[in-house]
């Protein structure tokens, strides 16, 4: 199963994952390219270390949402890659109809949240004000529903009394590192 990971940040998901093809632990997933819609993201650092091409897809005119010209050219180099799967890693752009339509029922994401509670952005944030006793992280299908699409499976966290924003992210950067992995090993069969 050839994977495309696409992220906007510092790769620790994509990190996670790479990790887990080195150690056999990825099944018949393979990552075949790293994308990234800036320039300085960590994820495009991960590329040589971990032996896999990763190269900047300029995103604009949009700062949000992947759509026109930006949209073009993701669906161009996704596309160019073959994929049997699209990951969308700490990728922070809203998906549109031309590049979910180009990739449809091959691209998942990694949200911060048990979906459907806390969706959208800072969603560990949103747990940790409200004060719940549990989250943690989910993989699901994506839809034009931001969020909002099938779930394939989630992870619990629960939120001990008295921590910190801080300790909070941990625990659930933690869980989505373990869980990413497993549901790719589990989807190559």
């Amino acid at each position: 199963m050839r994977v495309v990971l696409l992220g906007s940040g510092r790769g620790s998901n994509a990190e996670a994952i790479l990790q887990a093809q080195q150690e056999g632990r990825l099944g018949r997933a393979r990552v075949v390219q790293l994308f990234s819609d800036r320039p300085d993201a960590g994820i495009l650092a991960l590329g040589p270390r971990f032996g896999v091409p990763a190269a900047f897809v300029d995103p604009a005119p949009f700062k949000t949402k992947l759509e026109g010209e930006g949209e073009a050219r993701f669906i161009a180099a996704v596309g160019g890659c073959a994929p049997d799967l699209v990951v969308l890693a700490g990728f922070m752009r809203v998906l549109k109809p031309g590049f979910l339509g180009a990739f449809a029922g091959k691209i998942i994401n990694l949200h911060p949240s048990l979906l459907p509670s806390f969706p959208g952005l800072d969603a560990i944030g949103q747990a940790w004000r409200r004060g719940v006793k549990i989250t943690g992280c989910t993989v699901h299908h994506v839809t034009a529903d931001v969020d909002g699409g099938p779930i394939i499976d989630q992870t619990a966290v629960r939120f001990d009394a008295g921590m910190t924003l801080e300790q909070l992210t941990e625990k659930v950067h933690a869980a989505e590192h373990a869980l990413l992995p497993a549901v790719l090993a589990s989807l190559a069969g």
